[in-house]
């Protein structure tokens, strides 16, 4: 008897569990930039395939539009506060793009060629064009970043500071005091980048 008790037990469980999980899921279509932006996470290891899902999160949240101020990611009270925080938003998402094409950059860059990388001439120029075009879409990505930013730093937003963004807006000082400068950064990837895909080229893929 009670072994009977027991398998009842167990079968009531296993029926509880299967009606749990077969109960139909609440879905929720991302429409506004701050639903995308929340997909956009870094993990400690990234791979290629994660930075390429958070390019793709981060790009549909440039095109997206904005939620009701209600929904911001800060406290806004006045139009300006909404203005500043729209220019914020988009300039730091086109800064977190630049950050993981850099990340992609990084899987595909080889950083010093050696003349007994010959025989593998076709796969390491390959990822170093790879590279080279994440860098270049870097630089595409920072001249938006600025324009954003120099939107921001309007005369009109001098004394406005976001306390929600402290991150956003520090931000937008280096930028401005020309602090963080990724253009410089890129170009000179760029610029190294192309000196190894010369060198490739060069070689003598039979040594």
């Amino acid at each position: 008897m009670k072994k009977f008790a027991k398998k009842i037990f167990v079968l009531a469980i296993a029926l509880g569990a299967a009606a749990f999980f077969c109960l139909p899921a609440f879905s929720y279509m991302c429409k506004y930039k701050e639903d995308f932006y929340k997909l956009y996470h870094v993990h400690y290891q990234q791979y290629p395939d994660d930075c390429m899902e958070n390019i793709y999160w981060l790009e549909q949240a440039v095109r997206a539009d904005f939620a009701n101020p209600l929904y911001a990611r800060a406290k806004i009270q006045t139009k300006d506060e909404w203005e500043k925080y729209r220019n914020l938003f988009q300039m730091h998402l086109n800064l977190k793009l630049i950050e993981q094409h850099m990340r992609l950059a990084r899987v595909y860059d080889r950083r010093a060629i050696c003349f007994y990388d010959a025989p593998w001439k076709d796969e390491y120029l390959a990822n170093l064009n790879k590279a080279k075009s994440c860098y270049e879409a870097g630089l595409f990505y920072w001249k938006e970043a600025r324009l954003w930013s120099e939107k921001a730093s309007e005369t009109k937003f001098r004394f406005l500071f976001l306390e929600d963004l402290t991150n956003w807006e520090d931000e937008n000082k280096r930028i401005a005091c020309a602090e963080l400068d990724y253009n410089k950064i890129l170009s000179r990837e760029l610029t190294r980048v192309a000196a190894e895909i010369e060198k490739l080229e060069a070689m003598d893929r039979s040594y």
